[in-house]
């Protein structure tokens, strides 16, 4: 009965919150949109992203914690059930032995032999069905005690990559933020170090070593992009435009032929990057890119009519 009382209680405690906070609610959105309507600055800055991403991270080792909390408290549950199903069975068992021995000592008129038959019988019994019970539930324990340090392993591994996954979405969020090559450079390298097999992080750093004009470093790095996922758009586009300063088109024209094939919204971005313009005066690039009319000695920017290649 107290734990009906209980989960009731627990039931209508929401309820009855829900109740009281629901009329200043709409009053409450009306003040923060008009207080959102007047803002004059961003409210957010890389500080309070910082602060955000930690509140982030312990709330989620709050709730691991949490989650551990339950599962021990659920072992220990199953450690005084155990107890208390091997005391019943040992009470059970003692009183069997005493209706036994009453009944033996009834029978001591057919002798002594029979009586101490009977006891070790007895005896025998009661041991084995101890000895089973204790085998049993020395079994469970031992299950309970494999799951519970699986899961603790599962939610150790979901933090430290949690942790991870943050601080490199930290890591990026800088680099957005940086307008030096060599800056780039350093939090790209940062990124590979925790994730050596980033693809992305590779590309990236290619195209800030191609404004540093280190074009065969650019070719390295996409070819080791390539080399994890070799149908990486990005690297292929990047490899069309180092070849591009090192003077090579035929084989730019071909990188940026499969980036094309990969993402199709590379064939825009060609026409208004700078690194690609030597390639727009060749007759493959303007038929790959579908151009049919320019304005002599103009750059990308002075194109007059652009269409998609027909399916």
């Amino acid at each position: 009965m107290p734990r009906l009382l209980t989960l009731g209680l627990l039931i209508l405690m929401p309820l009855l919150v829900a109740a009281q906070e629901s009329a200043p609610a709409t009053a409450n959105e009306e003040h923060l949109q008009a207080t959102v309507d007047g803002l004059q600055e961003p409210l957010y800055s890389p500080f309070v992203e910082r602060y955000m991403l930690d509140e982030l991270r312990q709330l989620r080792s709050e709730q691991a914690q949490a989650k551990q909390e339950l599962l021990q408290q659920i072992v220990d549950r199953e450690h005084r059930a155990v107890d208390r199903a091997v005391s019943y069975a040992t009470d059970t068992v003692t009183y069997f032995f005493y209706l036994i021995a009453a009944a033996s000592s009834i029978l001591v008129v057919v002798g002594w032999s029979s009586i101490r038959d009977i006891k070790e019988r007895v005896h025998s019994l009661a041991d084995e069905e101890i000895s089973r019970l204790i085998n049993e539930y020395e079994q469970r324990l031992e299950n309970i005690e494999q799951q519970l340090q699986q899961k603790s392993r599962h939610i150790e591994e979901n933090r430290e990559e949690i942790e991870l996954t943050q601080e490199v979405q930290s890591m990026w969020l800088r680099a957005q933020q940086e307008s030096s090559p060599a800056t780039k450079i350093k939090i790209y390298d940062d990124i590979l170090q925790r994730k050596p097999r980033d693809c992305e992080a590779l590309t990236y750093k290619a195209d800030a070593v191609l404004e540093l004009h280190e074009p065969q470093w650019a070719v390295n790095l996409c070819r080791q992009a390539l080399d994890i996922d070799p149908d990486n758009a990005h690297a292929f586009y990047q490899l069309a435009c180092a070849c591009t300063v090192l003077q090579q088109p035929e084989e730019a024209l071909n990188y940026l032929q499969q980036a094309i094939e990969l993402r199709d919204d590379y064939r825009e971005q060609v026409l208004v990057d700078p690194a690609l313009q030597p390639l727009h005066e060749h007759a493959a690039a303007r038929l790959l890119l579908g151009l049919r009319d320019r304005e002599p000695g103009a750059g990308s920017e002075t194109i007059k009519t652009m269409e998609a290649e027909p399916a």
